[in-house]
This record gives structure tokens, C-alpha cells and sequence, in this order.
């Protein structure tokens, strides 16, 4: 989700003009278009700025920062940034529910096989790993997305397999 938060964010905040901005670092409070409060930068790394709104953190590009009087600024209210984020994240999640179905082939988070759907109880998936039925595993709906190359798990083969080792001991 976090790319497709920076996307949202990127194409509305495209107007905010770039300028070397010496107010954007940790913990600096971001203001919106009115001047009020839209949320507070958690972690500036790598280019990214992660702003937290208090309901959501969505990196944006430390280049989306203009300089304000008292501080950083962005040309969304914080209502309309979560509003934004929230849409993009229910478009998401809708895309992920019509790719869950009985039969579909899933792919693990490094892109290698993991297996075929074959059961769906509310939020758990049921997959057979490999297309073995005797090698089963459950995840959770929220650990999938629907990508350009299909359904993927948000997590590699190992990382299940580590899971599910620690589950037996």
C-alpha cells in the first residue's frame, strides 16, 4: 500500500513547487493550504518524508514540501489527504477481493509460486502450496494485493515457512 499511498500524493501535491526545504526533517509539524495542521513528519529517509495525519502515514517526496512561515507545507488539508489515501486503499482492497477466487494461482512477495486458492472462509485464504492439497497453508485476506503480474502474498515462501516452523514448536 505504501506505493499506492505515494501515488495519490504525488499527483495532487504535483503543484507544490520544489525547493530545497531545510524545514522538512523528523518531527516537524506539516501545515495545509489554510495554514492549519495536517500532521507531523515521522522519518525523512532516502527522499521520502513519512507524514503521519493521525490516521494514516503516507510518504511523499521531501520535493511536495513547500516552506511555510512556521514550517512545512502541502497544498491538501489534512481531510482531503486522508480522504485521498482512504480511497486509494478501498480501491485496493476491492481489487484484491475480486482477484481471491477458488482455483486463482497465487504468487508469494519475491514473485515465486506459492500455490492455488482452494478455499475462502471470510478472511482466511486457503492455499495449497505448490498446487500440493496436502501441503496447505491459511493466510489472511490483508496479506494479499492485486498486483500487475496477479495475486500476491505480501510475504515470501520463507517468511511463511518460518511462520509456520515457529507455529510447531
Amino acid at each position: 500500500m505504501k506505493f499506492a499511498k505515494l501515488a495519490v500524493a504525488a499527483a495532487i501535491l504535483a503543484a507544490t513547487p520544489a525547493l530545497a526545504n531545510e524545514q522538512v526533517v523528523a518531527g516537524a509539524t506539516v501545515y495545509g493550504p489554510q495554514g492549519n495542521q495536517v500532521g507531523t513528519i515521522v522519518s525523512v529517509e532516502n527522499g521520502q518524508a513519512v507524514l503521519d495525519t493521525g490516521k494514516h502515514k503516507v510518504p511523499l517526496g521531501v520535493e511536495m514540501y513547500g516552506q511555510g512561515e512556521t514550517g512545512p507545507t502541502i497544498t491538501v488539508t489534512k481531510d482531503q489527504l486522508n480522504g485521498l489515501v482512504d480511497a486509494q486503499l478501498a480501491e485496493a482492497a476491492a481489487k484484491r477481493d475480486a482477484a481471491l477466487t477458488v482455483g486463482a494461482e497465487a504468487m508469494a512477495a519475491d514473485h515465486a509460486a506459492l500455490g492455488t486458492i482452494l478455499e475462502i472462509d471470510g478472511d482466511n485464504i486457503i492455499i495449497a502450496r505448490g498446487g500440493d492439497e496436502t501441503n496447505k497453508v491459511t493466510l489472511l485476506r490483508g496479506h494479499f494485493d492485486a498486483t500487475d503480474h496477479g495475486l500476491m502474498a505480501r510475504l515470501t515462501n520463507a517468511q511463511i515457512d518460518e511462520a509456520l516452523a515457529a507455529q510447531a514448536q
